[in-house]
């Protein structure tokens, strides 16, 4: 693959998207009661179903459900029954989970749900229930039963990069840009290879430079800006870059010098969605559909003419 967006489908559990021809819209619903934009607004099974339906109604491709937080200093990524065990137990995610995923596919049989777990056991009884996706922040390396289970549901796959443990993230060292691209394309690299040699077909899988994920402030927008990179990796790409922390320290300025709060970053989430499909992303993961959906249209047209001028 060469470093612009290509046209191409990609295989899920039952049915297959065709990626490049437009942007895809992942639709963000937290089942939490502590995720960084929108913790506990959904904890309700009722509410969570609801607002996934609206937004699907709004256009969304796809619908992505997490039932626990990897905010920073959040307790995700540990082992079962270690000291750094993480805060939600499979039992307690599942149990979030699975009635709002019952709920969409029972209101919706045809929607696009993907399941936003690191834990294997949580992954296998999501796919049971209908989801056709699972995405992974750990890229596969918090739980290594996760490539086994994926592969044998043949469920569609997204593998995010993650620097460390969201408890080690406030505290990780600032990164050049060079060392910063190296590091995150060797371990896009190493998740796609480990999700390979277990039988993953690599028309199943995505990649997620993981904005957010163990980068401090100003390394996002390297990330950002050198996206294009990734591709040469081989696979599309996914770009989660709506109310980041870091999108927030930029608009500070604006706000007494204090971060904008996590609802007044809509509009700097839309900028840099925008930065990201130009860079090469075929899907984005939002939390607001419909101004997504419409800046996603924009940027493009942007590319079609791009296109078209290098056709000619």
């Amino acid at each position: 693959m060469n470093a612009t967006r290509s046209t191409e489908t990609w295989q899920l559990r039952t049915r297959s998207l065709d990626l490049g021809a437009r942007t895809l819209v992942m639709a963000v619903v937290n089942i939490t009661p502590d995720s960084f934009s929108d913790g506990g607004s959904f904890l309700d099974p009722q509410a969570a179903i609801a607002h996934a339906l609206q937004a699907a109604d709004e256009g969304a491709d796809i619908i992505d459900l997490g039932a626990e937080s990897t905010r920073p200093g959040s307790r995700a990524g540990g082992a079962p029954g270690s000291a750094q065990a993480p805060a939600v137990s499979t039992d307690q995610e599942q149990a979030r989970l699975l009635p709002v995923l019952e709920g969409i596919l029972r209101a919706r049989p045809n929607a696009v749900v993907s399941v936003d777990t690191y834990k294997a056991a949580t992954a296998r009884a999501a796919l049971v229930a209908g989801a056709e996706i699972i995405n992974d922040v750990s890229g596969f390396t918090w739980d290594l039963d996760m490539p086994r289970v994926c592969a044998e549901a043949h469920a569609g796959v997204v593998l995010a990069h993650t620097r460390g443990r969201p408890e080690e993230w406030r505290t990780q060292p600032q990164l050049a840009p060079d060392a910063l691209v190296a590091l995150v394309r060797e371990g896009l690299a190493e998740s796609l290879s480990r999700a390979t040699r277990s039988g993953i077909p690599l028309h199943a899988m995505l990649l997620d430079p993981g904005y957010g994920f163990g980068k401090r402030f100003g390394e996002n927008y390297s990330l950002l800006a050198r996206q294009k990179e990734f591709l040469a990796i081989g696979r599309p790409l996914l770009a989660g870059l709506s109310r980041k922390s870091f999108l927030g320290q930029t608009l500070a300025p604006l706000y007494g010098n204090a971060p904008a709060p996590v609802l007044d970053r809509e509009t700097a989430s839309i900028a840099a969605m925008v930065a990201a499909i130009l860079n090469g992303a075929s899907i984005v993961r939002v939390h607001a559909v419909h101004p997504a959906i419409e800046a996603a249209l924009i940027a493009d047209a942007i590319l079609a003419a791009r296109r078209s001028d290098t056709n000619q």
